[in-house]
């Protein structure tokens, strides 16, 4: 029996919220009405999905599979729908998602030298939403760093280029011209994810400081809250005189990656993913102020 993708999303509202009254408000269902569609759904698992007593509702171990899988197939539902909706008005237009300190020009003029006819559009992506906004089909295709969750995804390498440790422009370490992970012991570190993704041999006390973009990691540095990792083209870009960026040769470098929904089956994206291999090493060389005013000014033309 195929999966109903409605009761997958009424089996997602509870597992958010493991609260079924509270789950049904969101889905503006009844609440009884919600409890047979999850009822429904296990049935035809074969599998229990909640646990339910007095102490409330709770995930059993075939719950969380289903939730795990649930994401991308949901997304990919949507995805699915607005392809769909793209394709009947006619439009031939391709969405690239994009990190900071990534330039997308060189793919893009390979790329369009060999579909003139297709519209490229850019989209700026934060380190959590790479893998929704490519599953969801917001973004065709995307260049993303590490980490970043892979589940449902293809990531094909591109180039890797070295770390840098943003310090504030006061700190002891700001005026050297390289460090050594061993000199930044016991300095807090802010970081736009869990501490065990942080890219150094060495644990670094935890600022707990949550971020989400560049922008926000290097306020906090900036203010002395703690130090941050950054690959190098995004120091060109975020150059700013509080803040001080300094090479830490023993670290391995950061990892470039383009990618896209497996799920999906585009000729144009497998010819963008095609043009972004052929010019990765220019890609790599060319992350500089001039090369993102260039984009800039291109696609703003646009419209």
């Amino acid at each position: 029996m195929d999966l109903d993708l409605r009761k997958l999303r009424y089996f997602v509202a509870v597992a958010d919220r493991l609260h079924f009254g509270r789950a049904a408000d969101d889905l503006h269902i009844a609440q009884p009405v919600l409890s047979r569609q999850i009822r429904a759904l296990e049935q035809e698992l074969g599998a229990s999905l909640f646990t339910r007593d007095s102490h409330g509702v709770a995930l059993t171990d075939a719950g969380r599979q289903l939730l795990d899988d649930a994401g991308p197939l949901l997304a990919s539902a949507h995805a699915a729908r607005h392809r769909v909706s793209v394709a009947a008005r006619g439009s031939r237009r391709l969405v690239v998602g994009f990190r900071a300190g990534i330039p997308v020009i060189p793919a893009t003029r390979a790329f369009e030298a060999r579909h003139p006819d297709v519209v490229v559009d850019v989209q700026r992506m934060e380190w959590d939403d790479q893998a929704p906004m490519l599953l969801d089909g917001r973004v065709d295709v995307g260049y993303v760093r590490l980490p970043i969750d892979e589940t449902g995804l293809r990531l094909t390498p591109l180039y890797t280029e070295p770390l840098m440790v943003a310090l504030p422009a006061d700190h002891r370490l700001a005026g050297k011209e390289e460090v050594a992970e061993a000199d930044l012991a016991g300095e807090p570190l802010v970081w736009h994810a869990d501490p065990s993704t942080q890219p150094t041999r060495r644990p670094h006390p935890d600022s707990g400081l949550r971020v989400r973009g560049v922008e926000e990691k290097l306020e906090h540095v900036a203010a002395g809250r703690g130090i941050s990792f950054v690959g190098r083209s995004e120091t060109v870009f975020y150059s700013r005189p509080d803040i001080r960026y300094v090479p830490i040769p023993d670290l391995a470098p950061d990892q470039v990656f383009v990618a896209m929904a497996a799920s999906r089956t585009s000729p144009m994206a497998d010819a963008f993913f095609t043009a972004a291999q052929e010019t990765a090493e220019i890609t790599a060389e060319c992350g500089n102020y001039e090369m993102w005013q260039l984009a800039s000014d291109a696609f703003s033309q646009r419209g």
